[in-house]
């Protein structure tokens, strides 16, 4: 089992859109998702990463770069939509993802991460703890726009 984790290019986004509608139970299109990571792609703080097995996608995650104004609060990243394929998991694969992740964010002098998770993934917050990560005592609010 030959592990390999990079960049997402636009030749892995079939597979991984396909990942993430297996371990979210999503509906992404891949004509969507081709578009709107071909608008993305010139942002250098906007950051796909996969895990291949065997030049399989077997993980994803995105990492958003948000370089702030203000001094104390510094770059920060956010982190979200990370998975694993179900066969694969519990092989440290999420926890290679998030080492180059975090590579990646020392680079651009990032202050900290930030997760975001739905509250009923236990077995990823499970990871995300043995990792380093703590639970914030904040809330996560959304508002759904038109």
């Amino acid at each position: 089992m030959k592990l390999r984790i990079k960049k997402m290019t636009l030749e892995d986004i079939d597979a991984t859109i396909k990942l993430c509608n297996l371990c979210f139970e999503e509906k992404t299109r891949l004509d969507y998702a081709k578009k709107r990571y071909l608008k993305g792609i010139v942002d250098p703080n906007q950051i796909y990463i996969v895990a291949l097995i065997d030049d399989k996608i077997v993980g994803h995650m995105r990492v958003q770069i948000i370089e702030t104004m203000y001094e104390s609060m510094g770059s920060y990243a956010m982190i979200n939509h990370v998975c694993v394929h179900p066969e694969y998991r519990r092989h440290q694969i999420a926890t290679k993802m998030l080492n180059l992740a975090t590579k990646l964010c020392e680079e651009k002098d990032c202050k900290s991460l930030a997760l975001w998770s739905k509250n009923k993934r236990a077995a990823a917050h499970a990871c995300y703890l043995k990792y380093g990560f703590e639970i914030e005592d904040a809330k996560f609010f959304i508002k759904e726009l038109d």
